[in-house]
Parts: structure tokens; C-alpha cells; sequence
């Protein structure tokens, strides 16, 4: 299993890395509160410096919706080139149309900028809107553009409530791309959302480190991770 603790501050990254032995990747934010945004590279700096693990830094230039104006997409083609520059391992970011389908070509613009880093497409993908019974479109044209990953909530407020379409996501992507499961995830259900969905890989965001520890404690205690292709 991967963990990766979402952060906005340097001593919330030094606690979720806890010398190594805590989360094994950071995704660095500001404004947490309102869903992340792009941190200081200043402060990507830092955490690249001091971290014994791989920080993956969020571009998104505002809290809102995710469909945005040229001005804002030249500013997040800038900040994955400054979050690079200062060492970032990978990049989360994304954009929607107005019709909040999947923005192909500002998408595939911003992996292009990050390019060799790894690309995750962020919790956007959550604000696609569902076309039952059973394919996710969105997913289908993110594997197309390159994304190693996706962090859903499976659509639901948290993910422990969409574990259902995460396990989903998770046959759909035959391993073509990394379902990143986040969105309340905590000691108290991460076990059975892993067993249910067959995600390897889960954010939640972190203060400080016990919160990981009692995550890692919950999962290793779940035995065998369940397989959904068996």
C-alpha cells in the first residue's frame, strides 16, 4: 500500500514523513479548507529539502470550480514550471470544461508542462457527471492523455461512501492508470475501503503524524489486500 498525506505546511510534511517510517508520498497544498491550491515554491523548496520522501505539489490557481480562463491556465502552465524547477517529484492538476466534462486540451497542455514528472489528475474528476451503467468516459480519457493517476472520492463525499465506484475505477483501469482513493479516509475505514475496492494507493490529509500511524496500523491489520481481477 501507497500513502499519500495531502499538507500545507512544512511541519505537517516533516510529521506525515515521520523520518521516513510514515507516509510514503506528500502531495503539498495551500488552503486546505477550500479544497488545495498551489503552495508557495518556496515552501516547495523546503519540503523537497528536508523530506525523505517524493513531494507531489497541487497546481490549481484558485478554490472553486475547475473550468478556467486563459489567465489561469498560462498561471498554472508557470507554477508546474516553477514546482519543477524547485524539485517537485509529481504534479496534480486538471481542468474541466464549463460542462464539466474532462478538459482535453488544457489537460493534456498542463501533463505536456510536467512531462517526465508524474501527472495525477486531481479530485476534479469527481465533478464529471456520471454516465451509467458502468464506464467512466472521464476515466477513459485520462488513461488516453497520459494520467498516472486519479484521486476520487468515487463521486461521493467520501470515499468510504463511494467505495462501490471506486472498486469500478478500479477494474475499468486494468492497471492503465493508478486509482487514488481520498476523501475522508481515516483509521476507521481505510481496511475496509482497500478490501472493497482493490486501491493499492490512498490519501487523506495529515497535521500531524499519529494520524498516519493509526492509517498504517488500520491497514496492516487487514491481511491480504483484495484483488479484483481474481
Amino acid at each position: 500500500m501507497i500513502i499519500e498525506a495531502a499538507v500545507e505546511s512544512l511541519d505537517a510534511a516533516l510529521a506525515a514523513a515521520d523520518d521516513g517510517e510514515g507516509a510514503h508520498r506528500i502531495e503539498l497544498c495551500a488552503d486546505l479548507a477550500h479544497g488545495g491550491t498551489t503552495p508557495d515554491v518556496a515552501l516547495v523548496r523546503a519540503a523537497v529539502s528536508q523530506l525523505p520522501i517524493p513531494v507531489f505539489v497541487l497546481i490549481r490557481p484558485r478554490p472553486g470550480d475547475f473550468c478556467y480562463s486563459r489567465a489561469e491556465h498560462r498561471l498554472m502552465l508557470e507554477q508546474i514550471g516553477a514546482a519543477r524547477r524547485a524539485g517537485a517529484a509529481g504534479i496534480v492538476t486538471g481542468a474541466l470544461t464549463r460542462h464539466q466534462d474532462i478538459d482535453q486540451i488544457r489537460t493534456a497542455e498542463l501533463f505536456e508542462v510536467a512531462r517526465p514528472l508524474p501527472v495525477t489528475f486531481h479530485r476534479a474528476f469527481d465533478e464529471c457527471p456520471p454516465r451509467p451503467p458502468r464506464v467512466s468516459p472521464a476515466l477513459e480519457i485520462l488513461v488516453a492523455l497520459g494520467a498516472n493517476r486519479v484521486l476520487t472520492s468515487g463521486g461521493a463525499k467520501t470515499a468510504a461512501d463511494g467505495v462501490a465506484q471506486i472498486r469500478k475505477l478500479v477494474l475499468q483501469a486494468r492497471g492503465r492508470v493508478t486509482i487514488l482513493a481520498g476523501g475522508g479516509v481515516n483509521a476507521d475505514n481505510a481496511a475496509h475501503l482497500v478490501q472493497a475496492s482493490g486501491v493499492r494507493e490512498v490519501h487523506f490529509s495529515v497535521q500531524d503524524a499519529e494520524k498516519v500511524r493509526r492509517v498504517m496500523r488500520a491497514l496492516k491489520g487487514a491481511g491480504r489486500v483484495y484483488n479484483p481481477n481474481r
